[in-house]
């Protein structure tokens, strides 16, 4: 057992060096227009909804999740989170952020409406999401969270009143 914690203590420390002079001799790829590795990708990903799993707060949304509100939201979602998560019924623009945003349209997303609200809040560091609870009301955090969180099973008339909205600023 000695032998194995030995063992166990010096692969680790050796992957801490290891990964230390990695960084120290400049080899970790920095630029924003360079793919990220598998590696990197992984990490941050797991970090990040780890992160927001741990500290967002575990509970309901104040906004009922009504066609009336569900729209509100849609229309928030296309004036402000458009540009870089992509907007309903059309393809997907250029990215110049890297990390990509999710394009939410067509991938949706597996946080819960108080995950959602707590990354519009607070936003995500070095991503690109901004922290907009420093200008945006948590009444209109919240509505814009109930939309996305069904942004992938919207009622029927939302749908409809959505796709009147994009196509009226095509």
């Amino acid at each position: 057992m000695r032998q194995f914690l030995l063992g166990s203590f010096c692969t680790l420390f050796v992957a801490v060096v290891g990964g230390l002079v990695y960084m120290r001799l400049g080899l970790a790829e920095v630029r924003g227009d360079a793919p990220a590795s598998r590696l990197e990708s992984s990490v941050m990903q797991m970090a990040v909804h780890a992160s927001v799993r741990r500290q967002a707060p575990n509970i309901p949304n104040p906004i009922a999740a009504t066609d009336e509100n569900l729209i509100a939201g849609a229309k928030i979602y296309l004036n402000e989170c458009a540009g870089c998560h992509g907007t309903p019924g059309k393809p997907n623009e250029p990215d110049s952020l890297n990390p990509a945003a999710p394009r939410l349209p067509q991938v949706g997303t597996g946080y819960s409406e108080a995950q959602i609200f707590w990354v519009a809040k607070h936003g995500i560091r070095r991503s690109g999401m901004f922290a907009n609870g420093m200008w945006d009301s948590d009444q209109k955090l919240w509505t814009v969270a109930a939309y996305i969180h069904r942004i992938k099973s919207l009622p029927p008339r939302v749908r409809l009143e959505i796709d009147t909205v994009v196509k009226a600023g095509s």
